[in-house]
């Protein structure tokens, strides 16, 4: 029995990021897939003061904390991961225990632009190091000119990339299911 995690740290209705967290998961083939919601109230040390930690911050961390694997979709924002997920890393970073540790991680993204979103990933991977997840190395798969590169249906349609992510999730499989 293997369960996978989705996060996409894009909210758009036609987020190609959403697309490929669900590709990465068709790929993976797990026996439960959950999509993790982002949808949060801003950090804000006063609020958890006053009320705790939300409802919608708990389910999230212990959506991580549940799950056997974890990929995450990130856009790249002005070089950098989006404000959607770093909000809500930064919120699952004040639930105990820590959900994120030694948890299997994979990193994709999908940009309009050509890069496919490099910085993204690498700003990801440093925001993820305090909470101590294995996060695969690789392959890294960074779908340039997202755009173009996804069917009506919403999957992939180049070869490089479909390897790449079919690597990749074969690989967050393995370290799954061997516990790390």
């Amino acid at each position: 029995m293997t369960s996978l995690l989705g996060i996409s740290g894009s909210l758009r209705a036609g987020s190609y990021n959403t697309k490929l967290m669900h590709e990465a998961a068709r790929l993976f083939a797990p026996d439960s897939f959950v999509v993790g919601d982002l949808r949060l109230p801003l950090y804000d040390g006063d609020l958890e003061t006053a009320e705790g930690i939300p409802p919608q911050v708990q389910l999230l961390a212990d959506q991580i904390a549940s799950a056997e694997a974890v990929v995450i979709s990130t856009p790249e924002y002005n070089k950098a991961l989006s404000g959607l997920l770093k909000n809500a890393l930064d919120w699952v970073s004040r639930t105990k225990p820590n959900p994120w540790a030694d948890k299997p991680v994979a990193i994709v993204s999908a940009t309009g632009g050509r890069a496919g979103g490099e910085r993204s990933q690498s700003s990801l991977r440093l925001c993820l190091n305090p909470f101590r997840p294995w996060v695969l190395p690789g392959p890294e798969v960074l779908v340039g000119g997202a755009s173009g590169e996804f069917d009506d249906e919403g999957r992939l349609t180049n070869d490089r990339y479909l390897a790449a992510l079919s690597e990749l999730m074969e690989g967050l499989k393995a370290m799954a299911q061997s516990g790390r």
